[in-house]
C-alpha cells in the first residue's frame, strides 16, 4: 500500500506546483490524512481578505474543512494546528483568536503560532497546517 493523492473540489489544484493538497497514507491504525498548509486562496488562486489576517485565517480554515470533507473527515478530527503568521502581523493576536473562535467555538484544537518572515506569496499573512487526521479502516 502506498500514498494516494486527492484533489478536493473548491481548492486550487496544487499538483502544478509539485505538491498535493491531500495525501492519504494507509497505516495499521487506519488511513492517515495529511493536508498541505492552507492559505487564503480561492479555487482560482485569488487572495481572499487581502491585508486582513482574520479573514485570511477564516478562508484558510474553510479550505482546510473542504480538504478534510472531501475524504470523509472534518475539522473536529484535527488535534493540532500550526499557524504560520507573517512576523509583521504577529501583533494581531486578537484577530487570529477571533477567527479561531468563530470556526471552532468552544472546542478548539491545540495550536502553535509561529512567526515567519514570509510565506509563499507576499499577500499571504497566515498559513494553517493541521496534524494528520485518521480515518477508520473500511471493510
Amino acid at each position: 500500500m502506498s500514498r494516494s493523492v486527492h484533489v478536493p473540489a473548491g481548492i486550487f489544484d496544487s499538483r502544478g506546483y509539485g505538491f498535493a493538497q491531500v495525501a492519504i497514507v494507509p497505516t495499521p491504525f487506519g488511513s492517515a490524512v495529511h493536508v498541505s498548509g492552507q492559505v487564503a486562496w480561492d479555487v482560482d488562486e485569488n487572495i481572499v481578505g487581502a491585508g486582513d489576517i482574520g479573514r485570511q485565517l477564516e478562508k484558510s480554515l474553510e479550505n482546510l474543512a473542504n480538504a478534510l470533507e472531501s475524504v470523509g473527515a472534518s475539522l473536529d478530527q484535527v488535534g493540532a494546528l500550526r499557524l504560520y503568521i507573517r512576523q509583521s502581523h504577529m501583533h494581531e493576536g486578537k484577530a487570529v483568536s477571533a477567527a479561531l473562535k468563530t470556526v471552532f467555538g468552544d472546542n478548539p484544537p491545540c495550536s502553535t503560532w509561529i512567526g515567519v518572515p514570509s510565506l509563499a506569496d507576499d499577500e499571504f499573512l497566515v498559513e494553517v497546517e493541521p496534524s494528520p487526521v485518521f480515518l477508520a479502516h473500511r471493510t
